[in-house]
C-alpha cells in the first residue's frame, strides 16, 4: 500500500522532459488521484543548479543532494530523466536496492545495463520501467514485455531516430546534401550542436539494444551491434533509389533464429510502397513480427518534451497501481543467452555507386571482380557522364550475396584502374 495515504514520487532531472513531468503532475494531480484512488504527489526534485527559476516546482523541493531522495523511506517512485549514463546508473541502482520503483527515460542505461537492473528490480521485489527510453511518446516498451509474451519475436524492423529521418527525408524531398540539410536541422532544434550520436547511428543502435534484448528474451550490448551512419550519402544517391522504386532510410534491424540474433543499424534502400519508407519527418516507427501477432506496426512523434512526458507518467501511474494494491512486480522468466551473429554473415541485396572510366570493357571488368566473390548482377544502369573526364556513373544493384564477400569484392573494386571512385554503398531491405 502507499505509505501515508499518498504515492510519493522523486524526480531526478530537471530539464526538458523533467520540467514537462512535474507540470503535468501538478496539473493533472486530481485526474490521477481519481484514476488510482489516492494522491500522486510530487515529494522533492533532484537539479544541477538550485538557483534556475524552475515555475513548476516549489522552492522547497528542489534539492542537490541526491541522498535526500534516494535514502528517504517515504519515496516510493524514482523518476529518472538525467539522460547521462552516470550519475543516473547509480542513482537507478540504488533506488532499486532501497525497494522503490524506478521510471526511466535513459536509454544509455537501458542499452548497456538494463538486464543487470531488471535482475536487481527483480530481487528486491520491484519494477523498473523505461517506455520514454525508446520511441518517446510510442508504446513500444510496454508490448514487447506484456502484450506480445505470448509471441515468438521474429524481427524488429525500425525508424527510432527523429533527427536523422529528417535528414533523410529533407534530402529525398529537395535532393539536398547532407551538410545544408544537417544545419537546417540544427537551427530547428532536431539536431544538437554535436550530431555525431544521431548521424553516426549510435543513438539508434542503443535503443535497438534494448528492443532486441526486450524481443529475443537474451540479453543484446550495443557494442555487438553493427552501427554505420548517414554521413556518406548525396542528394543523388536519393533520385536514383526513387527511380528504383526504393527510398533510403536508416533502419534499425533485429533478427532471431535458431543460430542466434542478427541486429544491425544502417541506412538502406526500402520499396517505396513498404510501410516504413513512407515514415517521414520526425516521426519514428517499429515493426515487430511476431509467430502469432504476424506484423504489428507502431508509429508516433520520436522526441519532444511531451511525447516523452506521456511515457514517463504512464510508467509511473503503472508503478503506481501496483503499489496501491499490493501486487508483485510482473517479471519475464529469466533470460537465455543467445549469440549475436557476426555481420559478415549477412544475406542480402546491395546497391552500389561507383565513377568508372568511360571507355569500352569496364563493366566486363567490374562484373569479373564482383564475380569472383560469387556476386551477380541484377541491374546496372549508367548515369551521369562526363566528357571533359571521359568518366561515367554507374548503378549498380546486385542479387542476394554475403556481406563478407561483398566487402572484398568493394577492395578488389577499388583496386581498378578503370574504378575512380566507389560511391555509396547500400544494403537493400526487400521486406
Amino acid at each position: 500500500m502507499a505509505k501515508d495515504g499518498a504515492v510519493q514520487v522523486a524526480l531526478l532531472g530537471g530539464g526538458t522532459v523533467g520540467s514537462g513531468v512535474s507540470r503535468i503532475l501538478a496539473e493533472k494531480g486530481t485526474v490521477y488521484a481519481d484514476l488510482l484512488g489516492c494522491p500522486l504527489v510530487l515529494a522533492g526534485a533532484l537539479v544541477r543548479d538550485a538557483l534556475k527559476p524552475r515555475p513548476d516546482l516549489a522552492a522547497s523541493l528542489i534539492t542537490t543532494d541526491a541522498a535526500r531522495l534516494l535514502d528517504d523511506p517515504a519515496i516510493d517512485i524514482v523518476v529518472e530523466v538525467m539522460g547521462v549514463e552516470q550519475p543516473a546508473l547509480d542513482y537507478i541502482s540504488r533506488a532499486l536496492t532501497a525497494g522503490k520503483y524506478v521510471v526511466t527515460a535513459n536509454k544509455e542505461v537501458m542499452a548497456k545495463h538494463g538486464p543487470r537492473l531488471l535482475t536487481l528490480a527483480r530481487e528486491h521485489d520491484v519494477d523498473l520501467l523505461f517506455e520514454a527510453s525508446v520511441g518517446s511518446g510510442i508504446p513500444i516498451i510496454a508490448p514487447l514485455r506484456r502484450d506480445m509474451l505470448a509471441n515468438r519475436i521474429v524481427s524488429l524492423s525500425a525508424i527510432i531516430n527523429g533527427t536523422t529521418n529528417y535528414i533523410l527525408t529533407a534530402m529525398s524531398r529537395e535532393e539536398a546534401d547532407f551538410a545544408s540539410v544537417l544545419r537546417r536541422a540544427q537551427e530547428l532544434g532536431y539536431a544538437e550542436p554535436d550530431p555525431a550520436n544521431d548521424v553516426e547511428g549510435e543513438d539508434a543502435r542503443f535503443k535497438l539494444a534494448i528492443l532486441a534484448s526486450l524481443a529475443f528474451r537474451s540479453p543484446v550490448r550495443p557494442e555487438e551491434i553493427y552501427r554505420e551512419g548517414i554521413t556518406g550519402l548525396a542528394a543523388k544517391d536519393f533520385r536514383y533509389a526513387a527511380e528504383l522504386g526504393y527510398a533510403i532510410k536508416l533502419l534499425a534491424l533485429a533478427r532471431c533464429d535458431a543460430a542466434g540474433i542478427q541486429a544491425r543499424v544502417h541506412p538502406a534502400l526500402l520499396p517505396a510502397e513498404a510501410p516504413l519508407a513512407k515514415v517521414d519527418g520526425v516521426l519514428n516507427a517499429v515493426e515487430v513480427e511476431g509467430d502469432l501477432s504476424g506484423r504489428v506496426h507502431f508509429q508516433g512523434p520520436g522526441a519532444g518534451s511531451l511525447p516523452a512526458t506521456s511515457a514517463v507518467i504512464a510508467d509511473v501511474l503503472d508503478a503506481a497501481q501496483s503499489i496501491i494494491g499490493g501486487r508483485r512486480a510482473a517479471h519475464a522468466a529469466a533470460q537465455t543467452v543467445l549469440p549475436v551473429l557476426p555481420m559478415a554473415d549477412l544475406l542480402t541485396r546491395y546497391y552500389l555507386r561507383l565513377t568508372v572510366s568511360d571507355r569500352p570493357g569496364v563493366l566486363a571488368q567490374i562484373a569479373t571482380r564482383l564475380g569472383d566473390q560469387d556476386i551477380s548482377i541484377a541491374s546496372v544502369i549508367q548515369k551521369e557522364a562526363n566528357m571533359d573526364a571521359r568518366t561515367a556513373e554507374l548503378v549498380i544493384m546486385t542479387h542476394e550475396a554475403r556481406e563478407a564477400s561483398m566487402q572484398q569484392a568493394l577492395k578488389s573494386l577499388a583496386e581498378l584502374d578503370v574504378v575512380e571512385a566507389l560511391g555509396s554503398f547500400l544494403r537493400v531491405e526487400e521486406s
